[in-house]
């Protein structure tokens, strides 16, 4: 969840404001933002976050004061035709789902409560995973919620034993992916093609955030095209380098953040994450081998490193033997990138990018990793 969505929102609670919470819940064809995207109303009008602007963030504006007048959450369906796309000389014309929730003075008790927990889950980084009905059956599960945290605790209540057990089935995974699920369930709670049949639930499963970030090791060649190139596909972009010569904005203008200073340093003020993904490609083995050994064992979606397959094996040897288990080197994606023939800084960083976009579908798929 962003910053400023975070505290909006916490400040909603806190105050016992009644807001809309707006969530981008599916999209297709050409829209402005992604699943997971949020927005919040209040009673007032005014917001907080994007879900893409333009006429058809307004529509979305007045659907959610209509569920703050009713204090009753909605599904509604933003059509981004052509028509409005040129109107706001946007290149849309897709379809975007959104949930608009009801969280206020009207809410139950319990539901509040939850949210709290929610937040401060957020707060203290236990990485929840988040599922809220969207649709039933019976109206009064629409909108109930529970998350599981990365230790499995587990709070709130569905109101279904059937709905419950979905949830936790699959937020065991949830927490690995980089978007959110929509969960589509029979009458028997078992997944069911909507093109087909009505779907009797619908679950909105979210990950602890939907920011994907790229860690750079390494300031050299590569990194400037991987650096900019990550950037445009929207990944959130850290360089790490101990050379100011090399780590440094006037180099990197796209990145998110540049941390000058001795590699063991900078991973320790790093929080990685199942959205971080970590490329190693420093200027020599010796710091390639400080930070393999810093982040193996860390829970990040993806960990490669350049370097021929008889200088990595060599190098994870070496690691073995200082005490680092064979199962966590395993997990280790080298030689890095997508076999393409790169040759030049900028085809290896090509094939790279290549390679995290691969991790990342599949991830997503299914929320397993090699």
């Amino acid at each position: 969840m962003e910053k400023e969505l975070y505290l909006g929102l916490n400040k909603a609670i806190e105050q016992n404001l009644d807001v809309a919470l707006i969530t981008v819940t599916s999209v297709l064809g050409s829209t402005p933002r992604k699943p997971g995207a949020k927005m919040l109303v209040f009673a007032d009008g005014t917001t907080i976050g994007t879900i893409g602007g333009g006429c058809g963030e307004a529509e979305a504006r007045r659907e959610a004061l209509n569920v703050l007048a009713a204090f009753t959450p909605k599904i509604h369906y933003l059509n981004m035709t052509a028509d409005m796309a040129q109107e706001e000389g946007m290149v849309c014309g897709g379809i975007m789902g959104l949930f608009i929730d009801y969280l206020g003075s009207q809410s139950p008790v319990e539901r509040t409560i939850l949210i709290k927990d929610y937040l401060s889950a957020i707060h203290e980084a236990t990485n929840p995973v988040l599922v809220t009905v969207i649709e039933a059956v019976e109206g009064r599960l629409v909108g109930k919620k529970m998350f599981i945290k990365n230790n499995g605790n587990i709070v709130g209540d569905l109101g279904v034993e059937g709905l419950n057990r979905v949830a936790l089935e699959n937020a065991k995974t949830g927490g690995k992916r980089c978007q959110p699920l929509l969960m589509s369930l029979n009458s028997e709670f078992e997944p069911c093609e909507t093109s087909v049949t009505k779907a009797d639930y619908r679950l909105l499963l979210e990950p602890p955030t939907t920011v994907v970030r790229l860690l750079i090791l390494g300031a050299g060649h590569i990194a400037l095209p991987l650096a900019t190139m990550a950037k445009i596909l929207g990944y959130e972009v850290i360089v790490v380098d101990d050379r100011p010569s090399f780590a440094n904005f006037t180099r990197f203008s796209t990145a998110d953040t540049i941390i000058c200073d001795n590699f063991e340093g900078a991973i320790d003020r790093i929080a990685i994450n199942p959205q971080t993904y970590v490329v190693i490609i420093t200027r020599g083995h010796r710091y390639d081998k400080v930070c393999l050994r810093k982040v193996i064992n860390q829970p990040a979606a993806y960990i490669g490193m350049i370097g021929s397959r008889k200088r990595v094996k060599a190098l994870k040897a070496e690691l073995e033997e200082e005490g680092v288990p064979s199962e966590s080197l395993q997990t280790l994606y080298s030689p890095i990138g997508l076999k393409i023939g790169a040759e030049t800084p900028e085809e290896i960083a090509v094939s790279i990018l290549g390679e995290l976009i691969k991790v990342q579908r599949e991830s997503d798929q299914n929320g397993k990793m090699r």
